[in-house]
């Protein structure tokens, strides 16, 4: 689990890997598996998410809009502020065949199904 305080403003990535991740309801929508980084802006690109499978096995992995993640310092977990139900239609892939995630046609259709604007195209 992420150790947190409630005014902390950064965190090591290794400390986030393995959080659990739920939506507003408290549905349980797996937990995060990586973070991606942009080596040439210095920003965090995606957060994989691991959802579904049965101890592991048979897991989707869905990149997630860094964006689209809300901390949770109290219950140490991550906030994604969507229905199961999108997250189980939303485009994902398996561990053996990630997608280029540099790819900004491809970055750009995760974005915007989460309802995010790229993190590219910000300031």
């Amino acid at each position: 689990m992420t150790k947190m305080t409630k005014h902390q403003s950064v965190i090591s990535a290794g400390t986030v890997t393995g959080d659990s991740v739920v939506n507003r309801k408290n549905e349980d929508l797996g937990k995060i598996e990586e973070i991606m980084l942009d080596p040439t802006s210095g920003r965090i690109a995606y957060a994989v998410l691991s959802f579904g499978g049965f101890l592991g096995m048979g897991d989707k992995l869905f990149a997630i809009p860094w964006s689209a993640l809300e901390l949770d310092t109290i219950n140490k977990r991550f906030i994604l502020d969507t229905p199961k139900q999108k997250l189980e239609t939303a485009p994902g892939f398996d561990k053996d065949n990630w997608p280029d995630m540099a790819d900004r046609a491809w970055g750009e259709s995760v974005y915007t199904h989460y309802g995010q604007r790229p993190y590219w195209l910000t300031a």
